[in-house]
């Protein structure tokens, strides 16, 4: 099976809109989360988590900046488009403009 960093994107309103639901809505999130882990258990390498701001490093400064990624996750199968089908009805759909990017963990030649 190969590996995959599934990122999970949204817009900032998205975030926010999140971050201010209620405790009735972050449970009800959590739960389709769980439904969803338990559904798709044998893809999942690690379930991940959320992620928090960005910090630039270049050659010569760092600097905060904007993005859109909210969480990851490791997760497996034969391809990319199996594995998208496993996405379907995933529950960051939930925050209206999410995304999801699936991208291949490719192996180390001589590891």
């Amino acid at each position: 099976m190969k590996k995959f960093l599934v990122l999970y994107r949204a817009p900032a309103s998205a975030f926010e809109k999140m971050r201010t639901a209620t405790p009735e809505q972050q449970k009800a999130g959590m739960e389709a989360w769980m439904a969803w882990s338990k559904k798709s258990a044998s893809a999942i390498v690690d379930m991940g988590a959320p992620l928090g701001k960005s910090l630039r490093v270049t050659e010569g400064a760092t600097a905060p900046i904007a993005n859109d990624l909210g969480g990851y996750s490791l997760l497996q199968a034969e391809s990319k488009e199996e594995l998208a089908a496993t996405m379907k009805g995933h529950p960051h759909f939930m925050m209206g403009d999410g995304s999801i990017e699936i991208i291949e963990v490719m192996p180390i030649p001589g590891m």
